[in-house]
């Protein structure tokens, strides 16, 4: 299973109704709004393949009402939730 990031770019709007558009879209697994990076939304994918990877952002969220431009990111590894929340022990005061 390999897992990508879609930064979406939406028109002001459209922001809550693209989220729970794209919350129901075949091949997300997740979606957030976000704040602080330029984008609006971010769409988790969890796909076979890096075909379906292509598929779910170029049939379907480009082509979602509000979608304004879309930048995808592909994982190359996971790292376990342990891992990560190790990774923040120093920053917690």
């Amino acid at each position: 299973m390999l897992a990508a990031f879609v930064l979406i770019q939406a028109r002001p709007d459209a922001i809550t109704e693209l989220g729970h558009a794209l919350a129901d879209t075949e091949g997300v697994r997740e979606a957030h709004s976000v704040a602080g990076s330029g984008f609006d939304l971010v769409a988790v994918l969890a796909v076979p393949d890096h075909e379906a990877i292509a598929t779910v952002v170029t049939e379907r969220i480009s082509k979602l009402d509000g979608v304004i431009d879309t930048t995808t990111m592909i994982a190359f590894r996971q790292y376990s939730t342990a891992e990560l929340d190790a990774s923040y022990d120093d920053f917690v005061g």
